[in-house]
This record gives C-alpha cells, structure tokens and sequence, in this order.
C-alpha cells in the first residue's frame, strides 16, 4: 500500500471521528474556553463550602449530634456542565465531609433533641396503656407517610401483641420504655440493666431489628440508668417539646402547645391518647407548613444534612 493511500485512509478516519462527535454533541470545545469553565468551579469552592460539625456534650441539651460538611467536587461539577460550558448551581456535585466526632465516640449521656441546624422534628410516642388509640394514630401517621418511634413498655406487650405487631408493620422505630413503668431514677446500674433486657427481649420478638433506643418513664433516670443503658448499646432518649397529652387537653391547647416550641431537631413527646389521635392530623399539617420535615429518630441524628 502506498504512502498517498496511507495518508487518505487515516484522514477518512478522522473526518469520521469528528462527525460522530459532532453528531453526539460532544465536539471538542477550545481548551482556554473549557479551563475557563473549570477554574470558574475551582474558584465557587469556598463560595459552596459548609464545615461539618463535630457531635458534642452540650450542658443544657446533653449528646447532640454533629453534621456532615461538603465541598464541590470539581472533576464530577465539571463533567456536568462541560457540555452546555456554562456554570449553572443546579449540576454541582458534592462531596460529604464527614465530623470527626460523632455521637458513638461520645461518652454516655441522654439525647434531648437532634443538631439545631437541622430542619427535622421527629414524635417520640411512650406506650404503656392507651391501646384504644394505637390504630388511628398509626392510620393518621400512614395517611401522611410518616414514621415515628413508639418506645413500647414490656408489660403492655402482654396483653397487647396485636398493637405491637401493627406498629412494626407498618416500619415504625421500635423502642423500649422498660418494664412495668419503673421509675428508673430509684435503680441501680444493675437493676436498671435488668429491667431493660425483660423488656428487650419481649420486644424483640416483634423486629428484627435491635432495640437501640430507650424512653425512661416520666423522664426519670439517673446516671446509673444511662449507663446501664449504654452498656446494652442503647441511647437514652428525652424530649424536647411535651404535649402533656395525658392530662387530655383540646386540640387547640394541644396544637399550639407543640407549635410555640417548635424548633430545628425537635423530639415531641406523646402518648396514644384521645387529645393526641383527635389532633394529630391536623398537627402534622401545621408542623410541615412551618417548613419542618417530620422523620424517624435514627434519621433525626444522623449526620446528613
């Protein structure tokens, strides 16, 4: 084959390639015009960068959990928008960057609420009597798609499977609240310890999941109680915002109780009550206009933002 052919044939070639990237709209932009596109990000970095938040021991609010930070990912940015090369905010890829403390590497200690920067409530539902009400308020909860955390007493399971069975179903967050309603802040470490594997191990029967969260009745406990629950793996979880539904206020009592203290990472505490089932769709309406999104408590402390 001679040279002349040679030379023809890798030009065909590539008239070829250029034709078929011009045809996929990928026709190779000027270098200076796409380093352009690419320092423009470069340079947005600082612009877009949140620092994450470490999990700490606050004084009032006690283990509070940290929060993810991101930067921009220029190469995954770039590769967005190198096609229109233009910068637009919507196709920026980030990267999380992760606390270096979270909320296993703190010592024992309650949980009253999520991080403050977090848009996010979550309801804490204690469960030592009140079955009459179980089924509306799941229903209520399914209308909106909402999953909440029934910290359920061991004994009440006895004569109330069917309730418990329902609330795992339907992939609620299945919490203990110890056996028999104890007032936890009389026990010692043993005891509390003992009292939270009884309940362990009735509710344990309903998930396949491990009982990690623990609602001390009343809101009683010592600091024997937490450690005790520590030692199981468990959190020791309070809240933030009460209802003090079982003294049976009005709906409208009820409601703006809850809605004057909401805030960013809210735990609201409740019971399956008549004030609770009776208002409690209208109060998912209202926690959600103001701009909060109600989720399950693991998704409340997580880091995500």
């Amino acid at each position: 084959m001679s040279m002349q052919v040679i030379i023809k044939l890798i030009a065909t070639m590539l008239l070829v390639v250029i034709f078929i990237s011009v045809q996929n709209n990928e026709a190779i932009l000027p270098t200076a015009k796409t380093s352009s596109l690419y320092e423009e990000i470069e340079a947005k970095q600082k612009q877009y960068y949140i620092a994450p938040q470490d999990a700490r021991i606050d004084k009032v609010w006690k283990k509070t959990p940290g929060l993810n930070g991101r930067k921009i990912n220029v190469e995954k940015s770039y590769q967005n928008m190198k096609k229109s090369n233009k910068f637009n905010e919507k196709d920026l890829v980030f990267d999380k960057i992760p606390p270096k403390v979270s909320l296993q590497d703190l010592p024992s200690s309650p949980i009253y609420r999520g991080n403050e920067h977090k848009q996010k409530v979550t309801f804490l539902i204690n469960v030592s009597w009140g079955e009459e009400f179980v089924p509306q308020i799941l229903e209520i909860l399914d209308k909106h798609h909402i999953k909440a955390n029934f910290f359920i007493d061991g004994a009440f399971v006895q004569n109330n499977k069917q309730h418990v069975q329902m609330i795992e179903e339907a992939q609620h967050v299945i919490g203990s609240h110890g056996y028999n309603h104890p007032d936890f802040s009389k026990m010692d470490r043993n005891t509390a310890k003992e009292n939270l594997e009884k309940a362990n191990s009735i509710l344990q029967a309903f998930t396949e999941e491990d009982i990690r969260l623990f609602a001390p009745p009343a809101g009683s406990f010592s600091s024997q109680t937490v450690e005790a629950a520590d030692s199981l793996d468990m959190e020791t979880i309070l809240w933030s915002v009460d209802t003090i539904d079982w003294k049976n206020p009005t709906q409208e009592v009820l409601i703006q109780r809850v809605l004057a203290r909401l805030h960013n990472g809210a735990t609201i505490l409740m019971h399956p009550t008549e004030s609770t089932s009776s208002s409690l769709d209208q109060l998912i309406v209202l926690i959600k206009n103001e701009g909060y999104q109600i989720v399950d408590f693991p998704q409340l402390i997580n880091e995500n933002r």
